[in-house]
């Protein structure tokens, strides 16, 4: 029926010890993004992201997955696989962090070995063939944001559960800690 309200989408898989987390595992509020490094609205929606964060401190463990819109984004699997080999030396979030930095993507392939070195990474690790290490598991993040309902970037999760609310940081801690709902 038209009028029936939408079900409610769902993680799946649930946040596990394959996640790359920002914040305590035993956190109260789990926020999940499914994100795209050449996609703009991500790109907007990092310093949002980053002061929800900064708002909620250890209550909150944020999820970073990947799911690249490769067909409209030309580097966003490269970005992506960059990541992961990264994220394979520890330094996922140093290198998440510098392909984000604010202005327009730099995601070419020199770019992305320029980012490895911001990020303290080898920058050799994170160009193709090396890059064919984390292939499985960017597209195993892909095949699961299109089991969870994911259709495009940024998609976040609020415990679970598919956000649909403005991407702001009061919509967003809102959504986190009824308390803080108007």
């Amino acid at each position: 029926m038209a009028h029936e309200k939408e079900a409610a989408i769902s993680l799946d898989p649930p946040v596990g010890p394959y996640d790359h987390v920002l914040g305590p595992p035993e956190a109260e509020l789990t926020l999940v993004e499914y994100g795209d490094y050449e996609c703009p609205y991500c790109r907007d929606a990092a310093p949002v992201l980053g002061a929800v964060r900064e708002r909620f401190g250890d209550r909150l463990r944020f999820v970073f997955r990947h799911f690249p819109l490769h067909e409209v984004h030309p580097h966003a699997i490269a970005a992506a696989l960059a990541a992961e080999m990264a994220g394979f030396e520890g330094r996922f979030w140093e290198m998440h962090e510098s392909l984000f930095a604010p202005g327009p993507p730099r995601l070419g392939q020199d770019d992305l070995r320029a980012h490895a070195a911001t990020a303290g990474v080898r920058p050799e690790r994170v160009v193709w063939p090396a890059t064919r290490l984390a292939e499985d598991r960017v597209e195993a993040g892909f095949n699961a944001a299109v089991r969870s309902g994911v259709r495009g970037t940024p998609t976040l999760f609020v415990g679970g559960e598919r956000y649909r609310g403005d991407v702001s940081v009061e919509a967003l801690s809102a959504a986190l800690d009824p308390a803080l709902r108007p």
